[in-house]
């Protein structure tokens, strides 16, 4: 089941932000949420099997997945040839949302899926509603022409002062963004110990 309750406690829970607005917080609240605060928390020494859910949960809510939908794309990642941490990577990247997100079209992973649901997304010039649906090499993906003066994608083209990573060309002035190649790992800014997540499941 995914998470629907408040972004921000849930990236103190897990020490990263997931949201533009979970950074301002945690500056403010380094630490994970609770009653009594940080100082009169007792915080017992974290097992191996918490350390590895840990790690699971992080790459996930990153992604904004089903736990069915992480299991099944690490069970394949695993069984294919190649190295097995970049497989992985390359699965969840290829999805629209999260190719959406990564080329700065929404500026978190719940933006790109709502604007993907909504039909503001269009793949080769067709406009496509499924979070899922995997980007291959070489597909252009942009933001519908009359979509363009929503408050929510000017905000996010005012923002495309960074380049993006470099397995994704953009075009600000169209809101197009198009995979050159499938990424490794390392060029992901995903925060997560992928070894972790692989024994997790491979329990």
């Amino acid at each position: 089941m995914k998470y629907n309750g408040p972004r921000v406690k849930l990236s103190r829970k897990l020490g990263l932000p997931l949201t533009p607005k979970a950074i301002r917080f945690m500056e403010r609240r380094p630490y994970p949420p609770g009653e009594h605060g940080e100082k009169k928390q007792r915080r017992p020494k974290m097992s191996d099997y918490k350390k590895h859910l840990m790690e699971k949960q992080r790459l996930r809510c990153q992604y904004n997945l089903h736990e069915r939908q992480l299991r099944n794309a690490v069970q394949k990642a695993v069984h294919e040839t190649g190295n097995t941490e970049d497989r992985i990577i390359q699965k969840l990247e290829t999805r629209l949302d999260a190719f959406v997100h990564r080329a700065g079209l929404a500026r978190t992973i719940y933006a790109a899926r709502q604007y993907v649901r909504h039909r503001h997304i269009l793949v080769n010039g067709r406009w496509v509603n499924i979070p899922s649906q995997k980007v291959k090499v070489d597909d252009e993906v942009t933001v519908k022409e009359k979509s363009r003066q929503l408050p929510c994608f000017v905000e996010a083209s005012e923002e495309m002062i960074n380049p993006p990573p470099p397995y994704i060309e953009r075009t600000p002035e169209t809101m197009t963004a198009k995979l050159l190649r499938l990424p490794a790992r390392d060029e992901v800014p995903v925060s997560c110990d992928m070894p972790l997540v692989i024994e997790y499941y491979s329990r």
